[in-house]
C-alpha cells in the first residue's frame, strides 16, 4: 500500500474536499468522544488504572520473550497449535496452509486488525479461498471495496445511505442478497446483515480471528466485540485459527481485569463489551476441535530493538487516540495509507514499515503535537514524544542524503538569518510591509515554488503589519 499511496499532505488535500466526508467523521468522533467521557467520569480511579495498565505491559514488554513461551506451554496444555510467524509472509503462508490443510474453501473472519496489518484477505484470495467478514463495519468495508478508515470503526467514513447502496449492490454477489425495498433504518441494515452472514457461519469449517489479549499464565485468549458475530466466529467452525501479535500477551489472569476497565470505556464508550469471548485451547463437545494460534512477530521486533520505541507495543488499539485528534477528525483514515491512522498509526507505521516511501516520511508531520492523545489513551503512550522522535529520524535521513533537500536548505538559511541581529531586522521590516499589503487576506498564498510545496498544503498566516521591534520602540520613546 506504501508504495503507491500518496505522501500525506496530498492525500489529506483530497480527503478535504469531500464535506459528506468530513461530515460523516465529525458526527461518529463527536458521539464516541462523548460517551467516552461520561464513563470515564463514573471511575474515580482512572488515573490510577491507566498507571497499572502501562505497568503491566511495561513489564510485558521488558520480558516478553518469558511471557511467550509460557503462554504457548499452556496453549499447549490445553490442546492447541501453536505457530510462529516472524513477518507478514511468513504468517499468511501459515494461515493459507492450515486452511488448505482443511479441504474449506471460504472462512468467516471476527474483525481483526493484524489480519488487515499483514493482507491476509489478499493472501487467502491468491489461494482460491474466500473470506467473509462478518463484523458489520468490516463487511460494509469489504462489500464496498473499501479499506478501513478506523480502527474501532472502519466504516466510519460511509453513512447510512451510503451503507444501503452497497448492500443493494453487493450482498447479492457473494450470498444472499438485500431485500429490494431495504431501507437506510440502522435496524433494517442490521437485519440485512445479519440474513447474509446466517448462512456463512452455518456453512463455514474454519474461522479466524485476531485476539485483544492473550494470558501467558492460562494460555487464554480474549475477543471483545460489540454484535456477537465473532462469538459465532469461535464457536461453530471446527478449526479456528487466531492470528495474534506478540504484544497482545499480558502476564497473569489478574491483569486482565485493568484493562477490562479501560478497554471498553476507551473505545466505544461502553462500561463493559457486549460479548466478552474467552478460550483456551481445545474443549470436546464444545467449540472448535481444532484450535490454532499463529504468532506473529512483523515490526514489533523493531521496536523492541529500540528502549525509546517500546511504549508503542503498549497499544490496545482502542482508538480514543484518533477521535480526539483534530487532525484525524478533518481527513478522515484514508490519509494515511495505512490499517493504522491517526497518532498511533503515525508512530507505528513508519516503525513497522520504514522510512522508505514518500507516504511513510510525511507521516511523522501529520500532527499538530496538540498531546490531546496522550491525554485519553488508556496506557499512557507518550504519543507526542515518540512522534517527534518519528520526525527526528526522518531529519537525519535526510542530512545523510546527499542530495540537496529544500527542508535542509531552509534551515541552513534561517541559520544565516539569525546569526546577525541587522539581517534579522531586515527581514522584519520586509514582513511587516508584505503584511500590510496582504493583511486584508488574512493569509499568505500561494507561493510560487519552491514555498509553493508549503502554502499548497496549507494556509501561511500573514505576517503583522508592525514587527515587535517597531513596537518595541514606539513603546519606549
Amino acid at each position: 500500500m506504501s508504495a503507491i499511496a500518496p505522501p500525506f499532505p496530498e492525500a489529506a488535500r483530497k480527503q478535504l474536499a469531500n464535506p459528506q466526508l468530513r461530515a460523516n467523521l465529525r458526527r461518529a468522533t463527536s458521539t464516541i468522544k462523548a460517551k467516552r467521557a461520561l464513563r470515564q467520569a463514573e471511575m474515580a480511579d482512572w488515573e490510577e488504572l491507566r498507571a497499572a495498565a502501562a505497568a503491566i505491559k511495561d513489564r510485558m514488554i521488558s520480558q516478553m520473550d518469558v511471557y511467550l513461551e509460557q503462554a504457548e506451554a499452556a496453549l499447549t496444555r490445553a490442546g492447541a497449535q501453536v505457530h510462529w510467524a516472524r513477518d507478514a509472509d511468513e504468517a499468511n503462508s501459515v494461515v493459507t496452509a492450515l486452511v488448505q490443510a482443511t479441504g474449506a474453501t471460504e472462512v468467516v473472519k471476527v474483525k481483526s486488525m493484524l489480519t488487515q496489518e499483514i493482507g491476509l484477505n489478499d493472501a487467502l484470495r491468491r489461494a482460491g479461498i474466500a473470506p467473509f467478514e462478518t463484523d458489520l463495519a468490516e463487511l460494509i468495508v469489504q462489500l464496498g471495496h473499501d479499506t478501513p478508515s478506523h480502527i474501532l470503526v472502519p466504516a466510519i467514513h460511509r453513512n447510512r445511505a451510503e451503507v444501503r447502496e452497497i448492500f443493494l449492490a453487493e450482498m447479492g454477489l457473494v450470498g444472499r442478497p438485500a431485500p429490494p425495498d431495504l431501507s437506510s433504518d440502522p435496524n433494517d441494515l442490521a437485519a440485512a446483515a445479519r440474513a447474509h452472514l446466517r448462512e456463512k457461519f452455518l456453512r463455514a469449517k474454519v474461522g479466524i480471528s485476531g485476539g485483544n489479549f492473550l494470558i501467558a499464565e492460562t494460555g487464554t485468549l480474549v475477543v471483545v466485540e460489540s454484535e456477537g458475530n465473532g462469538r459465532m466466529c469461535l464457536t461453530l467452525p471446527e478449526t479456528l485459527i487466531s492470528v495474534v501479535g506478540i504484544e497482545k500477551v499480558l502476564p497473569t489472569f489478574q491483569d486482565l481485569e485493568v484493562f477490562m476497565q479501560l478497554l471498553p470505556r476507551s473505545s466505544t464508550g461502553e462500561r463493559m463489551n457486549p460479548y466478552t469471548s474467552m478460550w483456551s485451547g481445545v474443549t470436546p463437545g464444545d467449540g472448535p476441535s481444532n484450535v490454532h494460534v499463529v504468532l506473529v512477530a512483523g515490526g514489533r521486533l523493531k521496536a523492541l530493538a529500540e528502549p525509546a520505541a517500546r511504549p508503542m507495543l503498549r497499544c490496545i488499539r482502542c482508538s480514543a487516540c484518533m477521535n480526539t485528534c483534530p487532525v484525524y477528525q478533518k481527513v478522515g483514515g484514508h490519509a494515511y495509507g495505512s490499517v493504522y491512522p491517526g497518532p498511533i498509526g503515525i508512530v507505528l507505521t513508519p516503525q513497522f514499515r520504514g522510512l522508505d516511501t514518500p507516504l511513510d516520511r510525511s507521516l511523522p508531520f501529520a500532527c499538530t503535537l496538540c498531546a490531546a492523545c496522550a491525554d485519553v489513551c488508556p496506557v499512557k503512550i507518550p504519543l507526542p514524544d515518540l512522534i517527534v522522535r518519528q520526525r527526528h529520524k526522518v531529519a537525519v535521513a535526510k542530512t545523510a542524503d546527499l542530495r540537496p533537500h529544500l527542508e535542509v536548505l531552509a534551515m541552513a538559511g534561517a541559520g544565516w538569518l539569525f546569526r546577525r541581529g541587522w539581517r534579522l531586522a531586515l527581514a522584519g521590516w520586509a514582513l511587516s510591509v508584505v503584511g500590510r499589503l496582504r493583511g486584508a487576506r488574512g493569509a499568505i498564498g500561494p507561493l510560487p515554488w519552491p514555498m509553493s510545496r508549503w502554502t499548497r498544503a496549507r494556509d501561511l498566516p500573514a505576517p503583522p503589519r508592525q514587527s515587535f521591534r517597531a513596537w518595541w520602540r514606539r513603546g519606549s520613546r
